[in-house]
């Protein structure tokens, strides 16, 4: 049995002071309002997945680089935003759930369930179509609904391929093997969930929408993403080596700037 406890999407207001229900609906009401004038700004829960690489990548990237990554949505390389206000409103709901992620990642857990364990915010849709009236569930046809988690996993993938030197495996055998697991179980969760749904993420009594190893592969990414986030912090920014530069030939002007060659210069002895 998974320990992963099942979640719905957007927690009610914690008691905490996290992001509870409404601001993460803030969130995704400021998408919707992107997505009415740019058409491929992505939902919240890519922009999740998004986030937590940026936070497990071995160095930081400006917020200004990632964020005309994530919301290319001009031309002219302006702001995708309505006006400042809107702009500076996405920016402290951003930072605020940058740091929730930042918090739970650096803590010491050893359970999903632990209340401090990193719970990426992530909707079970079939769960909630399942749960429309069936004239409504009519009026989707055959449309194609994501599997649980499986945008979450593909924001996360997709950081990392726009970043691919920063992912690059070191030299250390050990960590190189665990970051290439940790991929790989992120990886698995872009694909879709094809067993069969046993498991309900909206509590007992909803219909079954996810498969169990759906859910297992759930946390073992999140996982993944634990040990990413060490495995970098342990090993730090890459390092470019230093070049020497080329020694001059015999006849070459001496560098020094001395003007004579550089054989009865710096080269004499």
């Amino acid at each position: 049995m998974s320990e992963l406890a099942p979640t719905a999407g957007p927690s009610a207001a914690p008691s905490d002071g996290r992001m509870g229900a409404a601001e993460f609906f803030e969130l995704a009401d400021l998408l919707d309002s992107l997505r009415e004038r740019f058409d491929e700004t992505p939902q919240w829960e890519f922009c999740e997945g998004f986030m937590a690489a940026l936070i497990c990548c071995r160095r930081e990237i400006d917020p200004d680089d990632y964020l005309a990554v994530l919301l290319d949505c001009t031309d002219d390389g302006g702001s995708p935003f309505a006006d400042p206000a809107q702009a500076l409103r996405f920016t402290e709901l951003w930072h605020r759930r940058w740091s929730e992620i930042v918090t739970d990642l650096e803590a010491d857990v050893e359970s999903l369930n632990d209340d401090r364990c990193y719970q990426p915010e992530v909707m079970d849709l079939r769960g909630l179509i399942a749960q429309l009236p069936e004239e409504e569930r009519a009026t989707l046809g055959n449309e194609s609904v994501p599997s649980f988690a499986q945008i979450w996993a593909i924001g996360f993938m997709y950081a990392v391929e726009n970043w691919p030197e920063e992912w690059a495996l070191p030299r250390d055998k050990e960590a190189a093997a665990l970051i290439d697991d940790a991929l790989q179980a992120l990886l698995d969760l872009t694909e879709d969930d094809t067993d069969p749904a046993t498991v309900s993420m909206l509590g007992e009594d909803a219909s079954p929408s996810v498969s169990k190893a759906r859910v297992d592969a759930f946390g073992k990414a999140i996982w993944a993403v634990y040990d990413l986030h060490d495995v970098w912090a342990s090993i730090g920014p890459r390092v470019e080596p230093i070049r020497k530069a080329p020694e001059p030939g015999r006849n070459d002007p001496c560098p020094c700037g001395s003007g004579k060659k550089y054989k009865k210069c710096h080269g004499a002895n």
